[in-house]
């Protein structure tokens, strides 16, 4: 099994909903379940059938949480130097056609949110920005289409994803 990387940050954020799904969540739906239960006919039972649906939800969500974190591997952005674009680093791109300055931060896949900057390590802007440092320009092949970036800067900054 191929580990993933993926940041301090991120790995403490899933283990922290892992925690709340086993240690609450579980424990709250068996309760409502047996509450619903209580109420009679299961057939016609609304409340029992959301319940049940639920936990469904809830023990597919520790199934996937707990094989992601199996196989993660854990990277400290904090302890990389970031002279150049690699996992952790935060760093701008201007757009040469635009002018427009883009900042994303390489994270792993399950902590990817391009919406709010962080692309995954595995995504076709990443892979092309890997080992890059300021100054240098990309014709970057994307889904979308071609894109020219320059690097404007590469640095470290602590993850949120609050």
């Amino acid at each position: 099994m191929q580990k993933e990387p993926m940041t301090i940050y991120g790995y403490e954020k899933l283990q922290r909903e892992l925690k709340e799904l086993k240690e609450v969540e579980r424990p709250q739906i068996v309760k409502e379940i047996d509450i619903a239960r209580g109420h009679g006919d299961l057939k016609e039972n609304a409340e029992y059938h959301a319940a049940k649906e639920r936990q469904l939800f809830i023990e597919a969500r520790i199934n996937e949480l707990s094989e992601i974190l199996s196989r993660t591997q854990v990277v400290d952005p904090a302890t990389i130097t970031h002279e150049k674009i690699s996992f952790g680093s935060t760093f701008k791109v201007m757009d040469l056609d635009t002018e427009f300055v883009y900042e994303y931060t390489i994270v792993g896949a399950p902590e990817s949110n391009p919406d709010r900057g962080f692309i995954s390590f595995y995504s076709p802007l990443a892979r092309q920005l890997i080992g890059k440092v300021p100054g240098d320009e990309i014709n970057a092949k994307l889904p979308n289409g071609e894109i020219d970036y320059e690097v404007l800067e590469v640095y470290y900054k602590e993850i949120s994803f609050e």
